[in-house]
Order: structure tokens, then C-alpha cells, then sequence
């Protein structure tokens, strides 16, 4: 039996030579051209609006993948802009004081502010719990711990700037409101920050193999939704038996050819590991015995002349 599959392996290796067109033997390493992969994903949940690219096209860096509609952004916009006016209100009569309208004025934006906290403190607890029962994410955790903050700071201003009011403004309390402004304004540009990931963006060139969402559909933080390979990471990977390994060594320069194509390419191994013993050999009729172990080479190019494509898990042969 094993005479016949070497007779059959024999006669492939014969039609491969005679298929290349040259005098130069190829070996019987059988290779995979491979590419590094990258897989997008958001670090916020929201829903997919739109999506700029289709399954196998090419992306530049910076291109935008796709857009996603995070409502809880303009809801957080607006509770910073808040902040920030709470805030250089309370500077403002830190240096200015206050009338007897404005403190009226105060007292009433103290006891809406208030209220929110209270709301925001029953939120917090609720969430809490569900949150230590593990129903809710950790990013859904810290937005309402975020808010409950804000509400914090929106009537701790508010309670400095009533006391400027009545007793009079101290450098410690100017300071305080300038502390408090620099707070909202930090505020306001995590926002801005936050706003940012709306937008998906290709991190490098790349080709977009999978889109793991349509559009109108959920997308969860840290969920893939774009699989894609980064075209400038071309390498290849071949696996030889262990009474084969021997023949290579990292660093050795190999000839690589491309049956199809007759095109051929320098290259040169970067990297000798041994697989697990349920590891796939690359080759379609390997020549090992099943007690012997598997090793793979990872071979890089040296040089790749400008037209020269690859395609992932396309076969590459060894040149001798």
C-alpha cells in the first residue's frame, strides 16, 4: 500500500515539474500563502446605522468602515454642556457675586439638581445589583456610575455657588470653581471622545473577509464586526515532518513559485515550531510517518516585485 501512494505521489510531483515549464525541480513542500489578521470591533454598544464596505474589498487606513447610532451620546453632550455652564456660572460669581434674583435663581436649579441626584443615586443602586448579579455589562455600570458622579458634582456646585452668594467669594471657593470647570470641561471631552467611536475606522490596509452585522442590527462592546487581513503581512507557512525539519534552519533564503502562475519570489524562514500532534499538515499527500512529530516553517518574502498579488491559503511551492 504504501509503495502505491508513493508511485501516486511520484507521478503528481512529475505533472507539477512538467506544468512549471522550467528544468529547476520543485520540492515536495506544499505551502500556504497566509496573511496576519485583524478584527475590528467598537467599545461601545449601539446600532449598526451604516456600513461603507462590502465582503472582500480593499480599505485604505482611515477608511470608515461604518457608522454606528449611539443615542446615549447626545443624552451625555448635553449633561456636560450643563456642567460646563454650572460651572462658569459659579466662577463667574466667585468674582462677581450675586443678586438677590440670581440667589432665588440658585436655589431653584439646587433643588432641580437635587432631584436629579436622587434619581440618580436610585439608578445607581438598581444597577448595582443587577450589575453584581452579572445582567448588565461593565460598560453599562460605569455610565450610570458616570452620571450619578455628574449629578454629584452639578449640586456640589451648585451648593458652593449658593454659599459665594450669601457669605461672599473666598480664594478657596475661586479655586474650587475652577476646579469644577476643569472637571466639566474633562467631561466634555470624554465626550467628544466617546462621540469619536461612532465612526469605525480601518486601523491599516486591509481586505475585509467577513461583516459579522447588517445594518439595523444590535452591536455589543468588544463584539467583531469586521475580519478582515492586513494586505503588507503576506507570509507563508509549510509543515515538514521531523526527519524533513533538518533540511531547514531559521534564516535559510528559499526559492518560492507559484504554480499557477509561474511567478516566483525570494523568501526566507523566519521561524521553525513544532505543531500539536492533532495539527492539519499543509500538504494534500504528506510524506511522514504517523509516529513522527510535525514542524512548521514560517517563511516571509524578501522581496516582492509591485503587481505581485497573493490570496489567502493559496498553495506556494518550495523551489530547489
Amino acid at each position: 500500500m504504501k509503495t502505491i501512494r508513493n508511485i501516486f505521489i511520484s507521478g503528481i510531483t512529475i505533472i507539477i515539474l512538467n506544468s512549471c515549464g522550467n528544468k529547476d525541480s520543485i520540492t515536495t513542500y506544499r505551502g500556504k500563502v497566509k496573511f496576519e489578521t485583524i478584527s475590528i470591533s467598537s467599545k461601545l454598544a449601539g446600532r449598526i446605522n451604516k456600513i461603507y464596505v462590502e465582503e472582500g474589498q480593499e480599505v485604505k487606513k482611515g477608511d470608515t468602515l461604518a457608522f454606528i447610532d449611539i443615542p446615549e451620546v447626545n443624552a451625555k453632550m448635553t449633561q456636560a454642556n450643563g456642567a460646563i455652564r454650572a460651572a462658569q456660572g459659579q466662577l463667574d460669581m466667585a468674582f462677581n457675586g450675586a443678586t438677590k434674583d440670581q440667589l432665588n435663581q440658585i436655589n431653584g436649579q439646587l433643588n432641580s439638581g437635587n432631584a436629579q441626584l436622587e434619581f440618580a443615586k436610585e439608578s445607581f443602586n438598581r444597577m448595582q445589583a443587577m450589575y453584581q448579579d452579572s445582567l448588565i455589562s461593565q460598560q453599562q455600570f460605569d455610565e450610570i456610575k458616570m452620571k450619578l458622579d455628574m449629578a454629584k458634582a452639578q449640586v456640589d456646585a451648585l451648593e458652593a455657588k449658593r454659599n459665594e452668594a450669601i457669605n461672599g467669594a473666598r480664594k478657596e471657593q475661586i479655586d474650587q470653581a475652577k476646579g469644577q470647570l476643569d472637571r466639566a470641561m474633562g467631561a466634555m471631552e470624554e465626550v467628544v471622545s466617546v462621540s469619536n467611536e461612532k465612526y469605525v475606522i480601518a486601523p491599516t490596509d486591509m481586505s475585509v473577509e467577513t461583516i459579522s452585522l447588517k445594518e439595523g442590527e444590535l452591536l455589543s462592546p468588544g463584539y467583531t464586526l469586521f475580519n478582515g487581513y492586513e494586505k503588507s503581512s503576506v507570509y507563508f507557512r509549510f509543515t515538514v515532518p521531523e526527519s524533513k525539519v533538518y533540511e531547514f534552519e531559521v534564516g535559510k533564503p528559499l526559492t518560492l513559485i507559484n504554480p499557477y502562475t509561474k511567478e516566483e519570489l525570494n523568501a526566507k524562514i523566519v521561524a521553525i515550531k513544532q505543531l500539536a500532534q492533532y495539527a492539519d499538515i499543509t500538504s494534500t499527500a504528506p510524506l511522514y510517518e504517523l509516529s513522527e512529530s510535525i514542524y512548521e516553517l514560517k517563511v516571509v518574502p524578501t522581496s516582492i516585485y509591485t503587481g505581485q498579488l497573493f490570496y489567502a491559503n493559496a498553495t506556494i511551492l518550495i523551489k530547489e
